[in-house]
């Protein structure tokens, strides 16, 4: 502590790049340096979560953390319980056991369309676009609980260029787009919301290479501009990339996790996961 700076432990990886003007994961918006008595908790918390499908222990404790501005990635084979961590944290799951607090407000009891107002958005699995309505009503149905139609206007614009194939497809029903574009409206749909975390699932399956490669350089801008990214991904390659730190689920409990430089480096990760 000096002069009434503090610099964590978990932060003091970042303070170099970031006073120096470095550039990639450690060049965030907030680099988690606090001022004073500024509240040092963590963005989102979750704390020795527990999930039933009936009398199956889906997640059995899992506890981790996501700090203001970070890209957190877990990682895991399919039915590791990855989907139902974010469909657990959205409020489409109700938990057994354990709690969930975002921005120092419990929710775990709270239903999902309560918490999209409060800042977090869900790209789900599969995109789930509404196919029958066009690429511009996809994306003013993620602003539905916005008022301020200029507020509003300024967010599809950062869209629109962000995602410059919706603006030139906005009148084209949503069902009639490739899987890629379909992936973009999904994204641009929950940034419509305006959101201060944005829940990835799976964002790059069933894409070619190409479109996954930028969905990744899409998904990495958003980071860049100030919106934590919590990312759920089978490509563990790729997701270990562009995250600051990882969780590695197994079978509904947290195996592995660490700083995901480290990670894209340990020997166990890189044999059941990066196919080395």
């Amino acid at each position: 502590m000096t002069g009434g700076l503090e610099i964590t432990a978990h932060e003091t990886a970042y303070a170099p790049q970031a006073f120096l003007g470095g550039k990639g994961k450690e060049d965030r918006a907030d680099c988690s340096i606090r001022f004073g008595m500024e509240d040092t908790m963590a963005m989102l918390e979750v704390k020795d979560l527990h999930v039933h499908y009936g009398v199956i222990e889906a997640i059995k404790g899992i506890s981790f953390e996501v700090e203001k501005g970070e890209v957190i990635a877990l990682i895991g084979a399919n039915g590791a319980g990855k989907t139902t961590t974010l469909h657990t944290i959205t409020g489409l799951i109700k938990p057994t056991k354990g709690s969930i607090v975002f921005e120092g407000k419990d929710i775990t009891k709270t239903p999902g369309y309560k918490i999209v107002p409060m800042g977090m958005a869900h790209v789900p699995e599969g995109r789930r676009v509404f196919a029958q309505m066009s690429v511009y009503d996809n994306l003013m149905m993620g602003a539905y609980t916005r008022k301020d139609k200029n507020e509003i206007r300024d967010t599809l614009q950062m869209v629109y260029e962000r995602f410059p194939r919706l603006e030139e497809r906005k009148t084209q029903l949503a069902g009639t787009l490739s899987g890629g574009e379909q992936q973009m409206l999904a994204m641009g749909r929950a940034l419509m919301s305006k959101p201060n975390i944005i829940l990835m699932d799976e964002p790059s399956m069933g894409l070619s290479p190409i479109f996954v490669n930028e969905i990744f350089n899409i998904i990495r801008q958003v980071s860049e501009t100030g919106t934590t990214v919590l990312l759920v991904e089978q490509n563990a390659k790729k997701a270990l990339a562009i995250a600051d730190r990882a969780y590695v689920l197994e079978t509904g409990t947290i195996s592995l996790s660490g700083n995901a430089d480290d990670l894209m480096n340990d020997e166990a990760v890189k044999k059941a996961y990066l196919g080395e």
